[in-house]
């Protein structure tokens, strides 16, 4: 099934910290917009409204797993 990631559907538990950390700190701000924009083009990409190689989309999904998991250490740090 072809879905959008969305970091609060992944990390639920994190929903107050995600959004206060967004709101005040630029680090984590240019993190999630970064894996927000990354989603998007890895869903517009699986549903054909943008064009790929497939060695391009599985490294588009390896670089959303990095991000994910900064996303996820920072959480857990801060």
């Amino acid at each position: 099934m072809i879905t959008k990631h969305p970091i609060y559907q992944d990390f639920p538990e994190y929903a107050d910290k995600i959004k206060n950390l967004y709101h005040n700190n630029d680090e984590f701000q240019v993190l999630l917009k970064s894996y927000t924009d990354l989603d998007e083009k890895i869903y517009k990409i699986e549903t054909d409204e943008e064009l790929a190689m497939d060695d391009e989309l599985s490294h588009l999904r390896k670089d959303r797993v990095f991000l994910k998991d900064e996303i996820f250490n920072f959480l857990k740090d801060s």
